[in-house]
């Protein structure tokens, strides 16, 4: 059984359907090719977080769930909008209490790197909230203990200034940020190389990876 715990977690993302997931890796890869990594880097973002203590577990698709969806997690349909509007309809959904949301583009993600915000004293500070910094100027999650819709919606998405806007969103409100460590996200053939790199070796996107870019022209 998946560990309990008091967060709720979401994991916002896409159905992997090719030519509508990942194709800033295109080329080298083919349109099915980086399909396949968006289905392996969600497969094990999924499984990693079924071993993250955890009050509940949502998807919140964009899309139909397929094969890759492992036991133990409530799927939700993604709400309309940009992706401020989308990541806040998800923190409404939630019935209360601290709730972390995570992406599909992080597939080194282990419960080690979520442990500051999921284990006992996660939670421990009234108006407490967690930000994990992408490289690239976003965030790979967002921890709230009070899931409120309005701490996201309207902040600018898909920039390079992006999780600072963010942080200087939840410090305006007064909330305590606890920062989890920086990750890279998959966006790029570079990213997908370094990410792999980072990622458990016997995970899905790290041996499909492999396989992968053993097959592309040089």
């Amino acid at each position: 059984m998946p560990p309990h715990g008091p967060t709720t977690l979401l994991v916002i993302a896409k159905e992997p359907v090719p030519g509508r997931v990942k194709t800033r890796l295109t080329p080298p890869f083919t349109p099915h090719e980086a399909a396949r990594l968006a289905e392996a880097a969600l497969a094990d973002t999924l499984n990693a977080l079924l071993r993250v203590p955890a009050r509940q577990r949502v998807l919140v698709l964009d899309g139909r769930p397929g094969a890759w969806l492992p036991d133990g997690y409530d799927v939700l349909p993604q709400a309309g909008g940009g992706l401020d509007a989308r990541i806040a309809a998800a923190f409404a959904s939630c019935p209360g209490g601290p709730a972390l949301l995570v992406g599909m583009d992080t597939p080194q993600l282990t419960p080690e790197l979520l442990a500051p915000a999921t284990g006992p004293e996660g939670w421990s500070a009234p108006g407490r909230a967690w930000l994990g910094p992408a490289a690239d100027g976003g965030f790979w999650a967002l921890g709230l203990a009070e899931p409120d819709p309005e701490l996201v919606r309207g902040v600018p998405m898909s920039t390079p200034h992006t999780g600072a806007a963010q942080r200087w969103r939840l410090l305006r409100a007064g909330l305590a940020v606890g920062e989890l460590p920086v990750l890279r996200d998959v966006d790029t053939a570079e990213d997908a190389a370094e990410v792999a790199r980072q990622a458990p070796p016997d995970g899905r996107f790290a041996t499909l990876h492999a396989r992968l870019w053993g097959a592309v022209p040089r």
